[in-house]
């Protein structure tokens, strides 16, 4: 099937041709007739598998032209990168529909976003957060909204967004079709669905846990942080095929590591993404690497799902992620559009672990390599690294009663105060040698 024969409009056509797309992804074709039912939908897709077209094409298929410029359609996305990718979709999509799209997002400027909003939007793409903001000061009405589509719902899960997603959902009309997409089905997003959806029709356009087939996995066993690096900069340097490599680490501070270890080796080719960088940072880097002029992108998971890259020839795992569908999302930012890729996996002994729980969820093995002649394996280990010197805790034990003194001291005799009954008679007789008494009154 070509998107010729599905139910489009010729701007969508037109706008498809100048994209260069000419078959639909089986999520695609399988989302597209539902959609256009009328029917909730709940599409189950892997990354990289053409999910973003899946729920905007039906969309904007439907969309119909209002002189009030209400949103009739809602995204809801987890990160502000992902805002700028569907937005970019939009656009590009709607090149020949008179259709304004508008995306808010935290860390950006909510009054520029207000002003936005208060021109008129047709669809608003929005994170989670920033959504109930703008709803809850009036900025975003939601009276016209018609369809709502909540992407990458278990990562929004994850990030701690429910109780925002769930005042959305109160805050919109509930005459409404929904979409929900999904990489994987927790518990929790089949409890959002039983509570806010209208007898959802499930779509999987892949099995769960298994890797894209034209993306080809290698594994090395390395034994620690240095070792990595080396063996990280020996694959970049002798392997001209990794022009454009993608590096996943588990935390910031490893990104920062990794980021400076493989500057030193090829300056100002590096770049390094995660969420304590400055959003302008964030999109710069990731628009550079986009663009070709930097060979390593070494970033946190939060890349997995929140941005869309082309033609990224490798994607390597520095530390293996300890949930089993990072995995997965990590490794779908290659092998992208029918285009073959390579996702490269080091591990440590303490990492095979998880190595295992990521080959029973894929239902295959991850194939090991030896390590290449001339990669040099450290003996110097990072801070994190050390092994651990746990001390023994010894309690003093507390002494006896009967072998403590008392608590309080007998004072001096300046200080002791004695209550005594006074004779005055007797002082004085003993100061004057007589008695003193008090005279009576004068008459």
């Amino acid at each position: 099937m070509t998107f010729d024969e599905l139910n489009l409009t010729n701007p969508l056509r037109n706008a498809l041709n100048d994209m260069g797309f000419v078959t639909p992804t089986p999520i695609q074709e399988k989302v597209f007739s539902v959609m256009m039912s009328g029917k909730d939908v709940c599409g189950l897709a892997q990354t990289g598998t053409g999910k973003t077209l899946a729920y905007l094409l039906p969309c904007l298929r439907q969309w119909t032209f209002s002189k009030d410029r209400l949103p009739q359609q809602l995204i809801i996305v987890p990160t502000r990168e992902l805002v700028v990718q569907v937005l970019e979709s939009i656009q590009a999509l709607g090149k020949y529909m008179n259709l304004r799209a508008v995306g808010v997002y935290g860390g950006g400027n909510i009054k520029v976003q207000m002003a936005e909003l208060a021109e008129g939007a047709d669809v608003v793409v929005a994170t989670p957060g920033r959504l109930i903001d703008l709803i809850l000061n009036k900025s975003l009405k939601t009276k016209a909204i018609k369809k709502l589509v909540i992407d990458e719902v278990d990562e929004m899960l994850n990030l701690g967004f429910r109780t925002q997603l769930k005042l959305v959902l109160d805050a919109i009309p509930q005459k409404r079709q929904n979409l929900l997409f999904s990489a994987t089905m927790t518990a929790e997003v089949e409890t959002l669905m039983d509570t806010y959806f209208n007898a959802p029709e499930r779509i999987e356009a892949a099995s769960m846990g298994t890797p894209l087939e034209n993306i080809e996995q290698v594994g090395y066993e390395v034994p620690n942080f240095y070792s990595k690096i080396n063996l990280l900069k020996f694959l970049v340097t002798k392997d001209l095929s990794m022009s454009k490599v993608l590096v996943f680490v588990s935390t910031k501070h490893l990104a920062n590591q990794v980021g400076e270890e493989m500057e030193a080796r090829f300056p100002d080719q590096v770049g390094v993404i995660h969420s304590n960088k400055a959003q302008n940072n964030r999109f710069t880097t990731v628009s550079r690497f986009g663009n070709g002029e930097l060979l390593l992108l070494v970033s946190t998971d939060i890349m997995a799902r929140g941005i869309d890259l082309t033609d990224v020839s490798h994607v390597v795992n520095f530390d293996i992620p300890d949930e089993p569908q990072n995995y997965i999302h990590r490794i779908g930012r290659t092998g992208r559009a029918d285009k073959s890729g390579i996702a490269i996996s080091f591990m440590t002994e303490a990492e095979k672990a998880f190595v295992e729980q990521i080959e029973e969820f894929m239902g295959q093995a991850l194939p090991l390599h030896p390590l290449p002649e001339g990669v040099i394996l450290s003996e110097v280990l990072t801070e994190d690294e050390l092994p651990k010197i746990h001390m023994k805790n010894v309690l003093v034990k507390a002494p006896k009663r009967e072998d403590v003194g008392p608590a309080f001291h007998e004072k001096i005799d300046k200080n002791k105060k004695v209550n005594i009954r006074r004779n005055i008679a007797q002082e004085k007789m003993q100061k004057y040698g007589r008695p003193i008494k008090r005279s009576g009154k004068k008459k």
